[in-house]
Parts: structure tokens; C-alpha cells; sequence
């Protein structure tokens, strides 16, 4: 099943996208978010896809730039902040972000536009999950949204704006019926619903023992961790 859908995408590459997580999907994890970097051998094929596709495109946790940045290859649309960056509504609530995250004991990492808790480092992980626990409900209370991810809880605006509206809103903008979307994470469960209605879609999980429930049940394909994603790449 799996080669017989990644050569019906390929087989005409100007009708379709390639649409990408970066964080655990073309980046290794790392402890650090800051030394996240894709290697290189992943950006040789992204360069030679973002030549044959209609479209290439990462959709981050990370704002744009930054994804840029980790990515490092031109040529790709980089969108940041879960699809948060397309949405004009959003950019009211970022004073109001960064002002909960201040009251917060606990390191942050301010995106702009969502502030994110990590406790991968933490000695006593079920201690750390139990604290931010307390953070989420403590967001909610002041209209923010809250959802854990990958050892991290993630705050955001209450703007119905996600890697799913992401996803249409690029291909709308193409007129492109044909896509992938692979991802690893939570977040990543919006874009595969982005993808509902084409003519082919492709969801890859990409696993691994974080992966969260439903990942694997929603995809089309499911392979395992950053290596494995890699030989999709190749088989596009």
C-alpha cells in the first residue's frame, strides 16, 4: 500500500504538495529545542523535492523563521505557530501570552504567538506533568487554549486556527487536490483532518514511544522516527 501511494503522488509531482512537520519528523528531538537541526541528508532531498512538487511546505510549532532556520533550505513555505501566523486574530493575544507565561515558575520558550513549558530534562517527569497540569487549567481560566504535546504543554490563543487551516489555506491558494502531510505529534492530528475531501491524500505518522493516540490509527502510513521518514522522501 505504501509504495503504490507514494508513486500515485509522484507520478505527477506540479498537481501536488509535500507538507511537513519539522520537530520530529525532519529534525531529530533534542533536550534543547534552540540545537534542533535537520541533517543534511535530509536537505538534499528536500532541496531536489521542493524542484519536481507544485509545493513544499513546513508547518511548525516554531515560527516561521525559526523553522527557516532549523530547515535551512529556500524554496519551501514555512508557516509558524501551528497556522497560528495565517490568522490575523491571533496576533491580539500575544501581549496577553507572554504576560501569562511571566507568572509562570517555570522556564519558557515564547513563540510569539504560543508560549511552550517543556519537562523532558525534568528530574521526576510525573512531578513536572503534574505542575504544568496545574498551568493548563490556569490558562483555560483566562481563555487560552492548552494541549501537551511531546513532553511539553503548549499555550495558545482561542482562535479556531490550527495546522489543519493551514493546510486547506495553502492548497486553496494552489488549487491543488493532492497532498502528504506527515508529523509526529499532537498538533499533527489537525493537519491530517486538513487534508479530508482531495482527490489523493497521504497522512504519514511518524512514530516513536511519545507518539500520541490516534497518530498511528489516523495515517495512511506510519514509519519509525526521523530515519525512517527519510526513505519516504527518497520514494518521492
Amino acid at each position: 500500500m505504501r509504495d503504490e501511494l507514494l508513486q500515485q503522488l509522484a507520478a505527477d509531482p506540479r498537481r501536488a504538495a509535500i507538507l511537513l512537520d519539522v520537530d520530529g519528523t525532519l529534525a531529530p528531538i533534542v533536550p534543547r529545542p534552540e540545537d534542533a537541526r535537520v541533517p543534511e541528508t535530509t536537505r538534499a532531498e528536500l532541496r531536489r523535492l521542493t524542484g519536481r512538487y507544485a509545493l513544499v511546505g513546513c508547518l511548525s510549532g516554531r515560527t516561521g523563521e525559526d523553522a527557516r532556520r532549523v530547515v535551512g533550505v529556500d524554496g519551501i513555505v514555512y508557516v509558524g505557530a501551528h497556522g497560528l501566523e495565517l490568522s490575523p486574530e491571533a496576533e491580539a493575544w500575544r501581549a496577553r501570552l507572554a504576560e501569562f507565561a511571566t507568572s509562570v515558575d517555570w522556564p519558557v520558550e515564547d513563540k510569539g504567538l504560543t508560549v511552550s513549558f517543556h519537562y523532558r530534562d525534568a528530574d521526576d517527569e510525573a512531578a513536572a506533568r503534574a505542575t504544568l497540569e496545574d498551568v493548563a487549567e490556569r490558562a483555560r481560566a483566562v481563555g487560552l487554549r492548552a494541549r501537551f504535546g511531546r513532553k511539553v504543554l503548549e499555550l495558545r490563543p482561542p482562535v479556531d486556527a490550527d495546522k489543519g487551516t493551514a493546510v486547506r489555506a495553502l492548497l486553496a491558494e494552489r488549487g491543488l487536490r493532492r497532498a502528504l502531510y506527515a508529523g509526529d505529534d499532537t498538533t499533527d492530528l489537525d493537519a491530517f483532518e486538513g487534508l479530508a475531501g482531495l482527490e489523493l491524500a497521504i497522512r504519514v505518522a511518524v512514530s516513536s514511544d511519545e507518539a500520541p493516540a490516534g497518530l498511528a490509527e489516523g495515517a495512511d502510513l506510519v514509519v519509525p522516527g526521523t530515519e525512517g521518514f527519510l526513505a519516504v522522501l527518497r520514494a518521492l
